[in-house]
């Protein structure tokens, strides 16, 4: 699985321009920063995902003075060519097509095109919010899984559609929202508990793997581990019953999967407020390549790697361990400045101002 030709139009600083990556190997994007490296990843994996590997609105993805942007690409997978087009209007509907077919799902992109990320950013993996860990885990259940795309998106719109009617209630208990209320309940009860046991599976897949990855990549005996700790305890259901005072109370829901958190801890410690920032880079790196791996594991084809600047905060060291964990597959990768001596680049692009120079033979 790999692109072979990138085209963008109207997309963030580029008006016209296209490159054609190594199919097979490593393509290194080198420039200054706001040259427009990251870009060129984004456009693949908005091509993937249908939305921007940095969380950037679709409008920020258009280039100033256009109305819309628009980037495809020639893919192989499973040894055919495939077309992807993505049209990405300021306002309005979005429209992404592979061989001419609208896309609903991100799921019908698997066959065409899968990507995994690593930037800067995935610090806050460890770092941040959980939040942010829940979105990871959702991301890797649908590529390792893709057919939980419909679980994960189910259990969101349901948590849309309860809050907003205890938004409604104001807190008033009236028949018609009580009534209402049990339906949602229900639905929330059986997405729920099949979210949160679908997560916990993962993550006792991905525990062993994270660990091995951040052991060769920190060089050191601590453990890596990975809880996922559910916001209620017994079924779902009577948790949502237990706490439907409080919930009409709030306005909000006060349990689901929408409250769970991913902890991951450090030799014991919790890896958010007791690793260092290199630990903690470390474990975030891990997270990905346990990903990328456990995606791999169930597809002929490796994910096209997204690498963003990874190797900036590493020492060289560690960006050799990582470039070993690294497996055989193509790989966009870029960087301000040479990248470490122990990158063997196939083709090298050099981007400078909306431009790609050395792009390959690319119309």
């Amino acid at each position: 699985m790999a692109v072979t030709r990138l085209w963008l139009t109207d997309f963030r600083c580029f008006a016209e321009a296209a490159v054609e990556p190594d199919p097979t190997g490593l393509t290194v994007l080198r420039g200054p920063n706001g040259a427009g490296k990251t870009s060129v990843l984004e456009a693949v994996g908005w091509l993937s995902r249908q939305r921007s590997i940095r969380g950037a609105p679709r409008e920020a993805l258009v280039r100033n003075g256009a109305r819309r942007a628009v980037v495809r690409a020639e893919c192989v997978a499973g040894g055919r060519l495939v077309l992807i087009e993505a049209e990405i209007p300021e306002a309005g509907s979005l429209r992404t097509q592979v061989n001419r077919q609208v896309v609903r799902r991100r799921v019908e992109l698997a066959e065409a095109l899968r990507t995994t990320v690593f930037s800067p950013d995935d610090l806050a993996l460890v770092q941040g919010g959980p939040a942010g860990r829940r979105d990871y885990l959702d991301d890797a259940l649908i590529d390792a899984h893709p057919r939980h795309e419909t679980l994960v998106a189910d259990a969101e719109r349901i948590l849309r559609q309860r809050g907003a009617l205890l938004r409604q209630a104001g807190g008033r208990a009236q028949p018609e929202v009580l009534s209402t209320l049990d339906v949602w309940d229900e639905r929330l009860a059986a997405a729920g508990d099949a979210l949160a046991l679908a997560r916990e599976a993962l993550v006792e897949e991905l525990g062993p793997a994270v660990a091995g990855a951040y052991a060769h990549l920190a060089g050191v005996g601590d453990r890596v581990t990975m809880r996922y700790r559910r916001s209620w305890a017994g079924p779902l259901a009577a948790a949502l019953a237990a706490c439907r005072a409080e919930d009409l109370r709030r306005g909000a829901s006060t349990v689901g999967p929408h409250r769970d958190e991913l902890e991951l801890s450090v030799d014991g410690r919790p890896a958010r407020t007791h690793a260092s920032q290199g630990e903690q880079r470390c474990v975030a790196l891990a997270l990905r390549l346990a990903t990328h791996a456990a995606a791999t594991a169930r597809s002929p084809e490796a994910p096209t790697l997204l690498l963003d600047d990874v190797f900036s905060e590493l020492d060289p060291r560690r960006a050799a361990a990582l470039v070993e964990q690294l497996p055989p597959g193509q790989v966009l990768l870029t960087t301000a400045v040479d990248p470490p001596p122990v990158v063997a680049a196939d083709r090298v692009v050099e981007v400078a101002d909306g431009t790609l120079v050395g792009a390959g033979g690319a119309r």
